[in-house]
């Protein structure tokens, strides 16, 4: 890792107690830089202090590490609207919430009161500059945020809606290389890890642990506990209704809560048909679960929230990609701007996303040039 001027600069190293970011820890002592190590307190019913072996780890380094309670920013970042936006009939991706709000928030302002210049995580992301050129920024070159080397391991989308200003205090060490290459660093660092196992997309949702499990309903006791803390009722069940190709729709079961379901899901609709069904969409005015075959699944358009604009767009490039979910291969699309929100027109049907997920704009080199939440889609 290239690092002229590295000993001028303080660097905190946001640290949970896994590998990458204590891969980045160890990357970043080596290459010089004065560093701390800082572990944030998200959890309500987590831990109060930072594990024992990742203060270990820290001393054995010769590294300070300072704990950072971030208990009730992350309740009201990330739990609070994660169990709303689903009480509406919404998937929301609150890993982005959380970057945006919380590690590159709260997390990046408490690394800078304790005097750091710059704050870094086990990310696996680039990041590139571009000339400042039409912008009202004063800075010669702008920080973007690009996709990591290992396509395999790029968290680029987790991270697309951290406004640029904030970049300009990032670093990812883990950028260039692969998993395999971090475990290897860490391990002849002569370090045990902490918290050996691979991290969750949503940390604070118990493990997935039964045969067939998915993520979606891991989560779902998170969900039902909260609403029944807060005296509130879950949403309830509701028509199923079965569009054909011509658009026609006939109710042909019921559903158990729109909350329980995700526009492109399959498994666990509970329906005896002659061919697999979809789920098309949800319709929260109704309180209905809209189904139908795969061929129907296709959208070819979808519309944001305000977005997250890291580059002008009189700068974009002609031919720009989208990815509307984290595993999906970004996609040939054209986007204008409207109003602040990204209007996207995709070249090809796609799987659909779904509102509150993230699309991220890309151009050829990975370069993220914009993102937003979705809001609607067809």
């Amino acid at each position: 890792m290239s690092t002229p001027n590295s000993p001028a600069i303080t660097v905190a190293v946001a640290v949970s107690g896994g590998v990458d970011s204590l891969c980045a820890l160890v990357m970043l002592r080596n290459a010089g830089y004065r560093v701390l190590a800082l572990h944030g307190l998200f959890l309500p019913d987590g831990p109060i202090t930072a594990p024992a072996g990742l203060t270990e780890a820290c001393a054995a380094l010769g590294v300070p590490l300072h704990v950072a309670d971030l208990r009730a920013e992350f309740e009201r970042e990330v739990l609070a609207p994660f169990a709303a936006s689903y009480a509406r009939g919404r998937t929301p991706n609150p890993c982005s919430y959380c970057n945006r709000a919380i590690k590159f928030g709260v997390l990046l302002d408490t690394a800078q009161n304790l005097g750091a210049d710059k704050l870094a995580t086990g990310h696996y992301a680039r990041l590139v500059t571009t000339p400042n050129t039409g912008s009202n920024d004063t800075a010669d070159v702008l920080p973007l945020l690009a996709a990591a080397t290992d396509a395999a391991k790029d968290q680029s989308y987790f991270l697309s809606l951290v406004q640029r200003q904030r970049l300009g205090h990032a670093l990812f060490p883990l950028h260039g290389q692969t998993k395999d290459q971090t475990r290897a660093i860490v391990a002849a660092a002569g370090l045990a890890v902490p918290l050996p196992s691979e991290s969750q997309d949503i940390c604070f949702a118990p493990p997935v642990t039964q045969p067939g499990m998915s993520a979606d309903e891991a989560y779902r006791p998170f969900l039902e506990r909260r609403w029944q803390a807060a005296g509130t009722i879950a949403p309830g069940p509701g028509p199923v209704v079965l569009r054909d190709a011509k658009g026609n729709e006939r109710e042909i079961a019921r559903h158990k809560g729109l909350w329980r379901y995700t526009e492109g899901q399959r498994k666990g609709l509970g329906i005896a048909h002659t061919e697999p069904l979809f789920v098309l969409a949800k319709n929260s005015a109704n309180n209905t679960l809209v189904v139908g075959p795969r061929a129907l699944l296709g959208i070819r358009r979808c519309v944001t929230g305000p977005a997250n604009i890291a580059l002008p767009p009189h700068l974009w490039p002609d031919n720009l990609l989208v990815r509307l979910r984290h595993r999906q291969r970004p996609c040939p699309a054209s986007v204008r701007v409207e109003g602040g929100c990204l209007h996207i027109q995709l070249d090809e049907p796609q799987f659909p996303t779904a509102p509150g997920q993230v699309a991220a704009v890309y151009d050829a080199d990975g370069r993220v040039l914009a993102a937003g939440v979705v809001e609607e889609m067809a």
